[in-house]
């Protein structure tokens, strides 16, 4: 049998917006979020979202969804320091609708954005990989073992380390890969990710641990595709967040691609 390549970097994936179409999701339960507390003075649109986004600090969207209602008050003049807004009602209400009732609601809704045999191919190039995300783990665990039929999958999550972008849950997810496969130390690492948190969680690794590469290579979530001006717009945004590459779709991310980014 021929022999499988030596590695030649660690691929670290983020899930929303990566592996799975989050739009009709965790997108739709934050516009109903935020809807619900406003007593429907406002839904923000996937554009809003976007633009919060951008900011680089609001990867969780329960604390996203809290934010939005802050300021759609603040502009009508009452200071957040005045609202009786629980965050755990917020969590509640979000998690009714994304989670539902024994997995039955929104999460239902979200396309597959890459396939087992990706995933197996990158494996066979020798670039080993796990994930790390800020989806809560039974929602992450969902996608991997229930849709993606992965086996014990190396999975760190949002109970699992701080929110991006800070970069201890990569390094987590990056140790773990290492053990599992019994990699050389140093290793360049990629992290793929369709947020500005994302972009800046592999500028902070960076930072931490500069004896290794670390590159951040955006993807662009399907809810901006269907407009090139959207798709530019968001493009740009990953450019100026110092994603070294943008894709349209994560399974673009191929040894070859991977290749001429790894110095």
């Amino acid at each position: 049998m021929p022999t499988a390549p030596a590695p030649t970097a660690i691929i670290i994936f983020d899930i929303d917006g990566v592996i799975r179409d989050v739009s009709q999701s965790y997108r739709r339960a934050l516009a109903d979020t935020v809807e619900h507390f406003t007593e429907g003075g406002y839904r923000p649109t996937q554009t809003d979202i976007d633009q919060l986004k951008a900011e680089g600090q609001w990867n969780n969207d329960w604390e996203a969804s809290r934010e939005l209602i802050y300021r759609f008050f603040e502009q009508r003049g009452t200071g957040r320091s005045h609202l009786t807004l629980e965050y755990e009602a917020v969590v509640r209400f979000f998690q009714s609708r994304y989670r539902g009732d024994n997995w039955t609601g929104y999460i239902q809704n979200e396309p597959l954005l890459a396939q087992p045999a990706y995933l197996e191919a990158l494996s066979a190039d020798g670039l080993p990989w796990g994930f790390f995300s800020g989806a809560t783990r039974g929602s992450a665990t969902f996608v991997l073992e229930q849709r993606l039929h992965l086996q014990q999958p190396i999975l760190v999550a949002m109970e699992d380390a701080p929110g991006k972008p800070d970069p201890t849950g990569l390094f987590d997810t990056v140790r773990q890969v290492e053990a599992r496969h019994h990699l050389p130390p140093g290793l360049p690492v990629v992290y793929a990710g369709d947020t500005v948190a994302d972009m800046h969680t592999a500028i902070n690794a960076r930072r931490t641990q500069p004896q290794r590469q670390w590159i951040g290579v955006g993807i662009l979530p399907p809810h901006v595709l269907s407009s090139v001006s959207a798709s530019r717009g968001y493009t740009d945004t990953l450019l100026q967040a110092e994603a070294a590459v943008v894709l349209s779709n994560i399974q673009q991310l191929t040894s070859r691609a991977i290749a001429p980014l790894i110095t």
